[in-house]
């Protein structure tokens, strides 16, 4: 979500806000390959989830979404749409991200846009 959230705003690619993550903090090499091979599809797919995103968000235009609530729910939705992941704990990780980084209600937002995804797919 950071790399994501460093790129949107800095206007960096992907790779270059990875690379700036990974200098910055020590992570374990499994977190590392994890968090490379989940944010390439998620920028890739910008345009895609943003659709997503904008259908799901009634009276919510993507513009008036932080880009924190923003680069959370794209990584969420393409964790859901990969499969890889359960939903639930993509839910979960996601709400937790938004608590730690965002607000409460960005917290029960997150969660209901994530909720409406699962029920209509």
């Amino acid at each position: 979500m950071q790399v994501l959230y460093q790129a949107e705003l800095s206007g960096n690619d992907i790779d270059e806000a990875l690379k700036n993550l990974l200098e910055s903090e020590k992570y374990i090499p499994e977190t590392a390959e994890f968090a490379k091979k989940l944010i390439a599809p998620v920028w890739e797919n910008r345009a895609e989830l943003d659709a997503i995103i904008k259908k799901l968000s009634i009276d919510w235009p993507l513009d008036r979404i932080s880009k924190v609530d923003l680069s959370i729910l794209r990584l969420a939705l393409q964790e859901l749409r990969t499969g890889e992941t359960p939903p639930s704990v993509v839910v979960d990780e996601a709400v937790e991200l938004a608590k730690k980084y965002s607000s409460a209600e960005s917290a029960g937002f997150i969660n209901g846009i994530l909720g409406t995804y699962l029920k209509k797919s």
